[in-house]
């Protein structure tokens, strides 16, 4: 029969809970009698016993005629991690769940049906276990009863009469008698399917017998299926033995731990002769950093997923802002000199005092307007293009000094908005890939921007590789992080370009395309300056321009325009598009009639503007020395730099013919220290550069063919003419579209080429630097020619084939001997010549 059920928790109940759990457990009886005897038992000392044990001792003892059956599914596992939360109070948990009014959610309900009612035995306490999801029932029992056949009775009464859990319908509760002294604690640790069986003597002194995983596997398996045994590695010497048991099953390892910790193997069972005792313990696989020990363990996975991870918060997060800034660098949002209070307060201190950066300004812009007022068609041609949908590129052409970049900047596009100037040479000469992405982000306003990281990244995947084996691919080569900037700054400017649309318009059914194909003055323009500087060192930066700025052209996002220096700019830009024809303008000097107009405006700049009746005179006026401009123009040239040069001195109070003598000795010395005397690897020698020097000085244009078939050029010689090209120390004119001639690369360079044959000393050194290469090429063709005649000579019978080889060899050889002993005589008068004079 079963008797009076008293719940426990891990302390004792106050009346009021003690009752009505006693109620809702025993609710067959009478309500009255459990109230009377609930609170006859509730603060006897005998039935204390906690989360802890009986006394907080951590066990359960069982005296004689007692009992201990482990019921299982009483509570969800899931609500394990409940009990650890600081808030949560387990002696209140257990009874508020009593009081509901399901019963199968009562631990005593649950105790009370699983044990039949014919068996004699009497309930004294339940003792819930929340984090196992079971209970203990610890019940007395009459002396004649054994503890196996209540224990296969209850069993049989739970198989005929399942009790469903009331979080899973489709499980049922079990029940097992406790064989050992099991062991109640209430420390932080998980129920797992891994279990450690612990080998220990029954009492100090004695020995333990490590169990064979037979003798294990039968102690086991009636608590649930087992799914691995592990004995203890035969070369470890920890103490005690120890084997690991893994069941299928969470609540079979549950059931197996709380029915057979303490139990004492007998020697019949393998025990040894003082017997085993099994200690057992939930093998806590969640070890402490166990997310970073997975991380490091498998770099395959992680290293490939971090990258992504890193290029998603790229995209999502920082593409938006850098895109923000560079429409704010397109638009001039954050120029401080664009805002309109700045330039009234500029306007306002240009009156009240004479500010030199602006009277300089003022002198610049009066000189340039001679040269605007000649390149008028040029300008008005500029603005023509860019009103018009055509998908090419504008390319202005010119030499330095020219004029290229305030012609388009400062008269094509002036009061134009959104305009974007690139300027290529400080992204072509940044040393390395680091500077070269710093310098491309500051061109475009593209911020924030981590170049640092490429290197990093580099490192990164190095390491990776020599962990993994394979690269990563998280390091970003120079053509992908410049691809980034680009694409970035294409989306910038497309927005830019659909800012003003709106709905009202009477196209706005259109697309954004189409709308840009429609509306070519909406498009900003994007100026490329310096295009193709020091192309020959490196193309890499300017293949990924060319193509960037065809995808912005083929697109309708914007018009491009192209600053260059380089004549063979076509090349570059018909790999981005091919099958387009290019929209060009080539500058070259100034007109003598203009170049003059250019200095006197310079000079009349500064003039005092006097309220007074008076008219003063002019500079220019006031100067008789300006008679000798006109010969000064025409030997200095037309090139804008030289001219602007020439003002300069002349404002200073140099007569204009100690003007240009200073500024032809100035380019002598330049030509002198970057063509001839430099000794740094180049693609052509100091006796092909004064050649070049030497024939220019006598001529003004030397036959491009002619000179490729002097012996200085025999080797290389086109290759060596166009790198003088890029070096900007000669020109090369075409015509029908092949080089027929070439001219000094600025027209005060002919005078500097005069200056430079006028230095005896200098002449004789490097002319025999020139004879003394002759001599080399010509020795080594007469060693060529009296190998091939020793060779026939040695031909047997002198067949009479042979003869007209010999007499041209004969020829080329006394050719070569007469070359060979004239330059040998010149010299000779060389080098008296660098004896005697400095």
């Amino acid at each position: 029969m079963l008797g009076i059920t008293s719940l426990r928790l891990s302390r004792p109940l106050h009346h009021s809970h003690a009752t009505s759990a006693l109620l809702t457990v025993a609710k067959p009886y009478k309500r009255a009698v459990l109230l009377h005897e609930a609170q006859r038992t509730v603060g006897s000392a005998r039935y204390k016993s906690t989360a802890a044990g009986d006394n907080e001792s951590g066990h359960i003892e069982a005296r004689e005629n007692e009992g201990i059956f482990f019921i299982d599914s009483i509570f969800p596992l899931k609500l394990n991690f409940m009990m650890w939360l600081p808030f949560m109070d387990v002696d209140r948990f257990v009874p508020q769940l009593a009081t509901l009014d399901h019963p199968a959610a009562d631990p005593g309900n649950i105790a009370e049906r699983a044990i039949p009612s014919k068996l004699n035995i009497r309930v004294t306490e339940v003792l819930p276990r929340v984090a196992e999801g079971g209970a203990f029932i610890k019940f007395s029992h009459a002396p004649d009863e054994e503890l196996k056949t209540m224990e296969r009775r209850v069993k049989d009464f739970l198989k005929d009469n399942p009790i469903k859990p009331w979080y899973n319908p489709f499980q049922r509760v079990r029940a097992s008698l406790v064989l050992g002294r099991p062991w109640v604690e209430d420390l932080h640790r998980w129920p797992n399917i891994r279990v450690k069986v612990e080998f220990v003597p029954t009492s100090p002194g004695q020995s333990a017998e490590e169990l064979s995983q037979e003798t294990l596997y039968s102690l086991f398996r009636r608590y649930g299926k087992l799914a691995d045994i592990k004995p203890q590695p035969t070369d470890s010497k920890d103490l005690p033995k120890f084997a690991y048991l893994t069941f299928s099953k969470v609540r079979h390892a549950i059931m197996a731990k709380n029915c057979m910790h303490g139990f004492v193997v007998p020697a019949s069972e393998g025990g040894g002769n003082q017997g085993t005792m099994l200690k057992m313990v939930y093998d806590q696989k969640r070890k402490a950093h166990w997310i970073w020990d997975w991380f490091v363990s498998h770099p395959r996975f992680v290293i490939p997923a971090l990258l992504a991870f890193v290029g998603t918060v790229t995209v999502a997060v920082f593409d938006p802002i850098r895109t923000f800034f560079i429409k704010a660098h397109v638009t001039r949002t954050f120029h401080i000199k664009d805002h309109r209070i700045y330039k009234w307060l500029i306007s306002q201190a240009s009156k009240a005092t004479d500010v030199l950066s602006l009277k300089r300004h003022r002198t610049e812009d009066a000189g340039l307007t001679a040269i605007w007022e000649d390149r008028k068609d040029d300008i008005e041609q500029i603005q023509t293009w860019l009103m018009e949908s055509a998908d090419t590129f504008v390319v202005i052409q010119g030499p330095r000094g020219s004029g290229k970049k305030e012609l388009v900047l400062d008269q094509a596009l002036k009061g134009r908005k959104n305009t974007l100037v690139i300027d290529c040479k400080p992204i072509e000469e940044a040393k390395g890939d680091s500077s070269t992405i710093r310098a491309a982000a500051l061109e475009v306003g593209y911020r924030p921007v981590f170049s640092w990281t490429n290197s990093i990244s580099s490192l990164l995947d190095l390491a990776a590789q020599g962990t993994i084996g394979t690269k990563t691919g998280f390091s970003e080569t120079l053509d992908t992080q410049l691809a980034k900037i680009w694409q970035n700054t294409a989306n910038a400017l497309k927005q830019v370009a659909l800012e003003g649309r709106s709905k009202d318009d009477k196209d706005s059914d259109l697309d954004d395309d189409a709308y840009l194909e429609a509306h070519p003055e909406r498009r900003p323009v994007v100026v490329l300056d310096n295009f193709l500087h020091k192309s020959q060192e490196n193309s890499v930066v300017y293949d990924k321009i060319s193509e960037w700025a065809a995808g912005l052209t083929t697109a309708n996002i914007a018009h491009v325009i192209f600053l260059t220096n380089d004549v063979s700019f076509s090349k570059s830009l018909s790999k981005a598009l091919p099958d387009r024809v290019f929209r060009q303008i080539a500058l070259g000097d100034c007109s003598p009639e203009v170049a003059k107009r250019f200095v006197i405006s310079h000079l009349d700049a500064d003039a005092d503007e006097g309220g007074g009746l008076e008219k003063k005179p002019k500079p220019s006026e006031m100067r008789h020395d300006l008679a000798e401009l006109d010969d000064c123009i025409s030997t200095l040239g037309g090139r804008l730099t030289d001219l602007e040069f020439l003002a300069r001195r002349i404002k200073t109070g140099e007569t204009p013919k100690k003007a240009v003598g200073e500024i032809t000795e100035q380019s002598a010395s330049e030509i002198l220290k970057m063509y001839i005397l430099d000794t740094s690897p180049r693609k052509w020698t100091p006796e092909q550069a004064w050649l070049i020097v030497k024939s220019l000085a006598s001529t003004e244009c030397l036959r491009y063919n002619e000179l490729l078939l002097s012996d200085v050029f025999k080797s290389g010689g086109e290759a060596t003419l166009q790198a003088l090209e890029q070096a900007e120390m000669i020109t090369i004119v075409s015509s029908n579209g092949r080089p027929t001639s070439i001219k000094p690369g600025k027209p005060v360079y002919a005078a500097a080429f005069r200056r430079l044959t006028e230095d005896h000393v200098l002449k004789a050194r490097l002319d025999l630097a020139i004879l003394t290469q002759l001599i080399k090429v010509e020795t080594a063709g007469i060693d060529k020619y009296e190998a091939e005649l020793n060779l026939l000579g040695n031909l047997p019978g002198q067949p009479k084939e042979v003869r007209g080889r010999v007499r041209w060899l004969l020829g080329k050889l006394w050719t070569g001997q007469e070359k060979v002993e004239k330059y040998d005589r010149e010299s000779g008068e060389l080098k008296k010549i660098l004896q005697q004079e400095f």
